[in-house]
């Protein structure tokens, strides 16, 4: 090789290093400019987030509402002013108020709703010119070129979760045994139109049994097709107890319930075919705007289906019966309807309870009104027994009230004036043909509501809840009731007295040993007796303070743990109640008919027990 071929690599070398260093270069001005340019519209949205977070924020801060006056938009605007945001052609901020919910994924989603100012949603739109890339493939595409683009920012604010409170009601059934068990299921499958087998273990496992709340309705929308976390939407849909029951039956069964459990909640179902539609809303109060973790309570499982059923049986016209012999002495036929649902639990803030304790914003539970009417028709024998004692008891009036009136009252028709054949008056004591007694109790329904609260501060002070309660009042009635309105919802049943002693007057004619006739017996002639009672039993009042003083605070537990409950006391003056009860009690003496002078007598011999004609004793 000559020295000359030696150095020809080297001179071509330098050649392409320029080539490459001048692309490179010309690549690294181009991305340099693509990264000015991208940190450019990154801090103008940024900038733009800002104003929109800000302005969220004090619009929520300051309790502003989208209602009347528009305070929310008011602040939500004036807060963009002071941080340099004009809004102007090219720039808007538009404010919204809403709700935010907590969907099954877990993720939080923004409800308008202008009633409602729980959160406020902020949208702030800007505009500024487009990246240089955009510019350049502006190039390429048809149609005029846009130089501008718009940038968005969207910021949600809510309030603080606010402090939740829970009350509810149930009945203090703790156990049910064989016996009571076939008491329930009559009177069960009866308010359900149906009929009902459960053994005293499936009644055992209903009450021993807890479901979540947050669980149940979350299932309950699923199968009703209910947006995920629209609750207000949920407890308003019109739905069936069947539907009910079978959400429950998906949250126990996820939860490792027994077989017994499941048997009991299928049998149930079945029964529930006919029962009348509803609204779960009618029993389970939420108060408006609550995040869905105040929802994650645990209820009693047959606390719930109780609550179900009788809300049922309060939309149908059903009456549960229960046939009953009693010793062969009488049948009684027992019919029970539940008047008004019960209120089984309710969930809220109780911050806005307290402030109206019976306003819109309550936390108030009640149980149900349920009235039973039990008709007893007594057995011929009793009656005819009954007969003879009025007789007998009647029977020495006679002397005595010939001797005092001059009457022509006889004791038998073998007397003088009868052998005669001039007629006299006969004395015919009956009981009374109604051999029919209604009673109506009316279980009024106990009620109770949050008047206060405390939450103890850095693990010092008192958590405590303070419920107002009111025993039922029981509402007696005996006479007679008319059936067809025994369970009107508009009206109290009206009763009737209860005919006792038929005092009737039947003249009779003989002439010696001729046979003799009487006249048909005139009722009443001699007057009567009857008995009506329309009494009720005094409420008590009370305050439950559920409170603890030292950490960790366990009464009243949280709303997601097992609830305490407590008793309220019976009524605490019992002589008061039951003077108030017995002097509902009235003994009706009725006068006789023609103005007979008996009556007024009757009326007299009456008068140290009872006091007046329509006694009222005490």
């Amino acid at each position: 090789m000559s020295p000359l071929k030696r150095f020809y690599g080297p001179a071509r070398q330098r050649g392409a290093i320029g080539l490459m260093a001048a692309v490179t270069f010309g690549l690294a001005l181009l991305l340099m400019l693509l990264v000015v340019d991208s940190g450019r519209l990154y801090m103008e949205q940024r900038k733009l987030q800002r104003v929109a977070d800000n302005a969220a924020l004090e619009a929520v801060s300051r309790g502003g509402t989208c209602q009347a006056g528009l305070t929310a938009a008011a602040y939500a605007g004036q807060n963009a002013t002071r941080n340099g945001f004009t809004v102007a052609t090219g720039s808007s901020l538009s404010t919204a108020c809403g709700s935010l919910t907590t969907g099954a994924n877990g993720l939080r989603t923004f409800t308008a709703n202008p009633a409602q100012a729980v959160a406020i949603r902020v949208i702030a739109t800007h505009t500024v010119p487009i990246s240089v890339a955009s510019g350049v493939a502006a190039l390429f595409t048809p149609g005029p070129i846009n130089l501008t683009t718009q940038l968005s920012a969207t910021a949600v604010a809510a309030a603080p979760t606010p402090t939740v409170a829970q009350l509810s009601i149930r009945s203090t059934l703790g156990t049910v045994s064989t016996a009571q068990s076939s008491i329930l299921n009559p009177l069960v499958g009866g308010m359900l139109g149906g009929s009902l087998s459960l053994s005293a273990v499936g009644w055992n496992g209903l009450l021993n049994t807890n479901i979540n709340l947050l669980s149940y309705l979350n299932q309950l929308a699923i199968n009703l097709g209910v947006a995920a976390g629209n609750y207000t939407q949920l407890l308003n849909t019109t739905t069936s107890v069947t539907q009910l029951i079978q959400a429950a039956i998906t949250v126990v069964q996820a939860n490792g319930a027994t077989a017994d459990i499941l048997t009991a909640l299928g049998n149930l179902q079945v029964a529930a075919i006919n029962a009348a539609p509803l609204k779960l809303g009618d029993i389970l109060q939420l108060q408006t705007g609550l995040p869905s973790t105040a929802l994650d309570a645990n209820l009693q499982l047959f606390q719930l289906l109780q609550a179900v059923i009788q809300l049922s049986n309060s939309n149908s016209a059903v009456a549960a019966t229960l046939p009953i012999n009693v010793l062969g002495l009488a049948n009684i036929t027992v019919q029970a309807k539940v008047i008004e649902p019960p209120q089984l639990s309710a969930i809220g803030n109780p911050a806005l309870a307290k402030a109206d304790p019976t306003g819109a914003n309550r936390i108030y539970v009640r149980t149900a009104q349920v009235r039973t009417l039990v008709r007893v028709n007594l057995s011929l024998p009793l009656v005819s027994g009954l007969s003879t004692a009025v007789g007998n008891l009647v029977a020495p009036l006679t002397p005595v009230l010939n001797s005092l009136l001059s009457l022509n009252l006889v004791a038998t028709l073998g007397s003088a004036l009868c052998l005669l054949g001039a007629g006299c008056e006969q004395l015919y004591p009956a009981i009374a043909s109604s051999s029919e007694i209604d009673l109506s109790l009316d279980a009024g329904g106990a009620i109770a509501y949050v008047t206060d609260y405390s939450c103890p501060v850095n693990n010092s002070g008192t958590k405590s809840l303070t419920a107002h309660a009111i025993s039922s009042i029981a509402d007696l009635k005996v006479g007679q009731i008319d059936p067809a309105n025994a369970f009107s919802s508009a009206a109290e049943p009206v009763v009737k007295p209860l005919p006792l002693v038929d005092l009737g007057i039947r003249t009779c004619y003989q002439f010696l040993v001729l046979p003799g006739r009487c006249d048909p017996v005139v009722h009443y002639a001699g007057g009567g007796i009857a008995v009506m009672v329309n009494t009720s039993v005094a409420q008590n009042t009370q305050d439950l303070v559920f409170s603890s003083s030292a950490s960790p605070f366990p009464i009243p537990p949280n709303v997601n743990q097992t609830p305490t409950y407590q008793t309220a006391a019976p009524t605490t003056n019992i002589v008061n109640s039951l003077a108030g009860t017995l002097a509902g009690i009235n003994l009706i003496v009725y006068k006789p008919v023609n103005n007979n002078p008996l009556g007024p007598l009757s009326r007299g011999w009456l008068r140290p027990s009872a006091g007046s004609a329509t006694c009222s004793r005490r």
